[in-house]
């Protein structure tokens, strides 16, 4: 009886083992050993060497990354949008119209799937409502009171706390090795700049998002710059690139993202020498999530394709290259 138990702990205890021996608790420890973190680090090597003909300059290691689905989790639908929909509910009581007027009176009623189906149009209403009318600092401060009680139904966790552990880790692993890191996503820039700083340590004039217009008053000696309900810009597609070239303005040498929303972004990165991209692939359906070609959300289809082709494009499979998730 005694070798049956010894046998089977040491059965057991090998599929922990070797999880273990993947994952080094050294470098990059929440990646498992194989070709994303191989890619990375090879990179990394390459890029600041001197003595190689690689070697890249350190005011020209640029890394871009995308931030929903690439840096956080996106599903069931972007957090920013979980913030409009439960802002709407706050509102409610100003306006009592929203009952019978859509798309507010679907999600008064919980009914999301019906306000998917009002298209863009709906969303940005909801958007509008909720992200505008109001100085950046009030919004701003909005946004960091509903971070501190909103959790995410599926895993009853702060939306803060469902960041890719292994991304930070990368991010980290770059900031270190002399990469200035930035953010482009087509999510608020008022929004990501609430909490970001924080958790990924890229300063706010390094996080590039979708924006309305603002508008600057000087109120009696008491300046103050409004959010307004029209659109600036959207940080999306072949927008990430035109936002890059106005606010950094020069290219990047590596860019990370999810989805075909960053497909512009990564073709224009790695259109120079010693240069890379990189995809975040959902496999995970049981950690996190699983999606590519026919999600509503991130959805990764012409991206994906072009990765299979490129020597320098790497599509990170979250199951089996991830240690952990969160």
């Amino acid at each position: 009886m005694k070798k049956h138990i010894c046998a089977i702990a040491v059965l057991s205890g090998l599929s922990f083992s070797a999880m273990a021996l993947d994952c080094d608790p050294n470098l990059l420890p929440s990646w498992k050993d194989g070709t994303s973190k191989t890619a990375i680090v090879n990179y990394v090597d390459q890029s600041t060497d001197t003595s190689k003909n690689t070697f890249i300059p350190e005011p020209d290691r640029i890394a871009v990354f995308d931030n929903d689905g690439t840096l956080w989790s996106e599903k069931p639908y972007y957090y920013q949008l979980a913030y409009a929909l439960d802002e709407i509910k706050v509102l409610a009581k100003d306006h009592p119209e929203w009952k019978t007027t859509e798309p507010f009176k679907s999600v008064l009623n919980d009914d999301i799937e019906n306000v998917f189906k009002g298209g863009d149009e709906a969303l940005l209403e909801i958007v509008t409502a909720t992200h505008s009318g109001m100085t950046v600092e009030e919004y701003q401060n909005m946004v960091a009171e509903w971070l501190k009680a909103a959790k995410d139904p599926r895993f009853g966790k702060a939306y803060t706390e469902l960041t890719y552990k292994p991304m930070r880790e990368m991010l980290s692993y770059l900031q270190a090795h002399g990469f200035k890191t930035y953010i482009v996503s087509g999510g608020g820039v008022d929004f990501m700049r609430v909490w970001a700083p924080d958790v990924y340590n890229i300063p706010e004039e390094q996080i590039i998002g979708s924006a309305l217009k603002y508008k600057y008053d000087y109120n009696d000696g008491k300046p103050t710059v409004t959010k307004l309900g029209e659109i600036l810009t959207i940080d999306d597609k072949a927008g990430k690139v035109e936002n890059i070239q106005h606010i950094i303005g020069k290219k990047p040498v590596l860019a990370v993202g999810n989805s075909d929303g960053d497909h512009a972004m990564m073709q224009w990165a790695t259109s120079q020498p010693n240069s890379m991209a990189m995809i975040v692939h959902h496999t995970d359906a049981e950690r996190e999530w699983k999606y590519d070609r026919e999600s509503s959300v991130g959805r990764l289809d012409k991206a994906m394709d072009e990765a299979k082709q490129r020597d320098n494009w790497h599509l990170i499979d979250m199951q089996n290259e991830w240690c952990s998730i969160y």
